[in-house]
């Protein structure tokens, strides 16, 4: 279970005025709840980029995505390249956000990503199912860039 107390970042600050930081005292307290009550349902609780302060109390905190955890998803070692740069919190191994920013319907106050409901209706209207961008389509002067894809499978036979 992926857990994270709320980061006012000037967006949010914007959309969600009445949000306050959650104190030391309160994340110490809820997160304890939240470990114990995960712990009775047979889950763990992973702490996103909240440092290490609820790992005492059985919190694993050493990342929400390990290569460990992918490989354990595909049953298969990964041979991984070194760990790209991510938010300093984050300790998991692959960090990136995928989207464009403005476009989700959801309109959480608390999100980042969003900066203001009628930017995100104007953007809506952009969208095109058949498009393979998530907003809008290929226009002139669009760049698209070829990224190399290489596997990180082990394909090593092992014994063990």
């Amino acid at each position: 279970m992926v857990i994270s107390f709320i980061d006012l970042y000037p967006k949010v600050r914007k959309n969600f005025p009445e949000a306050r930081e959650v104190s030391r005292t309160n994340r110490l307290m809820l997160g304890k709840e939240m470990i114990k009550i995960a712990s009775e349902c047979g889950m763990i609780v992973k702490p996103c980029a909240e440092g290490d302060e609820l790992a005492e109390y059985g919190a694993d905190c050493s990342g929400c995505m390990k290569i460990s955890d992918y490989e354990k998803a595909i049953g298969k070692r990964l041979i991984a390249p070194k760990k790209k740069g991510a938010r300093a919190e984050c300790a998991c191994y692959l960090s990136c956000d995928i989207g464009v920013y403005n476009t989700c319907l959801h309109l959480c106050k608390y999100c980042y990503a969003n900066a203001e409901p009628a930017v995100i209706c104007a953007q809506n209207k952009l969208h095109d199912p058949a498009s393979p961008f998530l907003l809008g389509n290929y226009m002139d002067g669009d760049k698209v860039h070829e990224v190399p894809q290489k596997s990180w499978i082990d394909m090593q036979e092992s014994l063990f």
